[in-house]
C-alpha cells in the first residue's frame, strides 16, 4: 500500500508571512481578525476571508493531515502571493523567501512534506533561473505556476525558455487558477471560485495546447488541477473545433487529442461520478489525490472517497499516492 500523498495543498506561515513584510512592508502579508478557525489574510490589495487556521497553523495541519489519514502533503504558497503583478526583482525575492520557507519545512519534516517552488512568471528569465535553484539546490520537486500573468495566457512566447527548463529538469508542473475570468459577471453567489476558477484552469489547458506548448515539450509534467476545469468535459469539443477551423490549426499540427491527454488531474471534483468518468477516460496514471488545503473549497477526505469507490487495487494505489511518489520522487525513509 502506497502512502497517501495529498497533490494540492497551500501554505503560508507566519515566519513566511514576517519574512515577506520585511523585503515589502506594503505588501504584507498580515492576518487579522484571527479567532480558533481562521482569519482574515490581507496580501497588498488581495483579501482572502476566511484564511483557515490550517492554512498557517502547522499544528493544526498536523492534527488535519491524521485525521484524514493523509501521511505526505505536497506543499505549494497560496495563490494569494503569486504577485505577478509587482516589479520583478521585488517579486523574485518574495519569491526566493518563500521556496526558502518551503525546502525549510520539507527538511524538517521527517519525509512528510515535498514542496513545490513559486516563481516570478512576470519575468521569464529570472522565473527560469529560480526554477533550476530551486529544484537543484533547495531539492523542491517541481513548480506551481498561476494560469495567466495578469492577462497574458501561458502560450506567450517568452515563456518558451521556462517550459524548455522545467521539462529538463523533469520538474512537476501544478497549474492553479488565479484573478479569474469573468469581472462583473462572477461577482455573485461565489462565482469567481465556482465557475472562475475551473474556467481559469480550462483557459490555461487550453492555451498550453493550441499554442503547441505540450506538443514541443513532449517531456513536461504538468497537472491541472481541480479535477481538470472543464476540460476533461468539453475536449471533444477542442477536437471538432480543430477539424472544422482554421484557426485551431495555426500553431498546432495534430488532434488537440494527443496533448489533451498529456496531462495530469487531481481529485478534486466534488462528485463520484465526474471522478469515475475522470479516471475511466484518461487512466488511474493520470489522476492523483489533491485535497486544496486548507481552503474551504476543498475535500479533504478525497482518499477515503477513493478507497469506498469501485476502482481496483491498482488504480486506488496509483490515485491516493503511488503515482505521485513517482512523479514527485517521494521514497519511503526519504527524510533527509
Amino acid at each position: 500500500m502506497p502512502p497517501v500523498i495529498d497533490v494540492h495543498a497551500h501554505v503560508l506561515t507566519e515566519e513566511m508571512m514576517a519574512a515577506m513584510r520585511r523585503e515589502a512592508p506594503h505588501l504584507g502579508p498580515t492576518l487579522s481578525d484571527i479567532d480558533a478557525e481562521g482569519a482574515t489574510l490581507t496580501v497588498g490589495s488581495v483579501v482572502q476571508k476566511p484564511f483557515p487556521r490550517g492554512g498557517w497553523d502547522l499544528e493544526r495541519r498536523q492534527a488535519d493531515l491524521e485525521a484524514n489519514g493523509i501521511d505526505v502533503q505536497v506543499l505549494s504558497v497560496c495563490p494569494q502571493t503569486f504577485l505577478y503583478d509587482i516589479e520583478p526583482a521585488l517579486a523574485l525575492t518574495l519569491a526566493q523567501v518563500q521556496n526558502e520557507a518551503l525546502a525549510a519545512l520539507v527538511r524538517g519534516s521527517g519525509g512528510r512534506y515535498l514542496g513545490l517552488a513559486h516563481v516570478p512568471l512576470q519575468a521569464p528569465e529570472l522565473a527560469t533561473t529560480e526554477l533550476r535553484r530551486a529544484i537543484r539546490d533547495l531539492g523542491l520537486s517541481g513548480v506551481q505556476i498561476g494560469s495567466h500573468i495578469e492577462g497574458q495566457n501561458l502560450d506567450d512566447p517568452a515563456l518558451e525558455p521556462f517550459w524548455a527548463e522545467a521539462e529538463a529538469l523533469r520538474a512537476f508542473v501544478m497549474v492553479h487558477p488565479q484573478k479569474p475570468a469573468g469581472g462583473k459577471r462572477t461577482e455573485s453567489n461565489y462565482f469567481k471560485n465556482l465557475i472562475g476558477n475551473p474556467l481559469e484552469t480550462t483557459l490555461a489547458a487550453g492555451s498550453l495546447i493550441f499554442a503547441g506548448v505540450m506538443e514541443r515539450y513532449p517531456g513536461l509534467r504538468v497537472m491541472l488541477v481541480h479535477g481538470g476545469g472543464y476540460l476533461p468535459y468539453q475536449f471533444g469539443r477542442f477536437n471538432h473545433g480543430w477539424d472544422v477551423r482554421p484557426e485551431p490549426k495555426r500553431r498546432l499540427t495534430v488532434s488537440p487529442e494527443a496533448s489533451v491527454r498529456r496531462f495530469f488531474f487531481d481529485t478534486l471534483t466534488h462528485s463520484e461520478p465526474a471522478l469515475r468518468y475522470l479516471v475511466e477516460e484518461f487512466g488511474a496514471d493520470k489522476v492523483m489525490f489533491g485535497t486544496d488545503y486548507p481552503f474551504d473549497m476543498g475535500r479533504f477526505d478525497g482518499a477515503r472517497q477513493v478507497a469506498g469507490m469501485s476502482f481496483g487495487e491498482r488504480e486506488r494505489d496509483l490515485i491516493v499516492g503511488g503515482l505521485a511518489a513517482e512523479l514527485l520522487g517521494w521514497r519511503r525513509g526519504s527524510a533527509e
